[in-house]
């Protein structure tokens, strides 16, 4: 599967699932360990574990995508999936204040929320 295509399956996936504040980093030129970061929240801690186990169960079950490691399930306050060239980041909706990755990574340059443009 294409990188754009998986990152859109992914993108489709959070937001079928009332994930909050779907958002992508472009990580093009910045580092070498992904193409994208995919952000989204969840209001409760219950709320970020279902996102994820739900997103990699949608992946495998219908589109065959596999993910290669999770960390960060059993807190449930961020969860990261990494499914090679996007990895994907679900946190509660403070802990994704305090972390801000959209700053972290080019100043907020390179990121388009899903829905406005993608």
């Amino acid at each position: 599967m294409q990188t754009e295509q998986l990152k859109e399956l992914i993108c489709k996936t959070l937001d079928s699932k009332k994930a909050i504040d779907v958002a992508v980093i472009s990580l093009e030129g910045l580092t070498v360990v992904a193409d994208y970061f995919v952000l989204a929240s969840g209001r409760s801690t219950t709320q970020v574990k279902a996102l994820a186990e739900n997103l990699e169960e949608i992946m495998e079950k219908e589109y065959g995508v596999r993910v290669l490691r999770t960390e960060g399930r059993s807190g449930g306050k961020w969860v990261v999936l990494d499914y090679g060239s996007v990895i994907v980041h679900v946190f509660e909706e403070e802990t994704r204040k305090t972390y801000s990755l959209e700053q972290l990574w080019g100043d907020g340059t390179n990121v388009s929320h899903f829905g406005e443009g993608e």
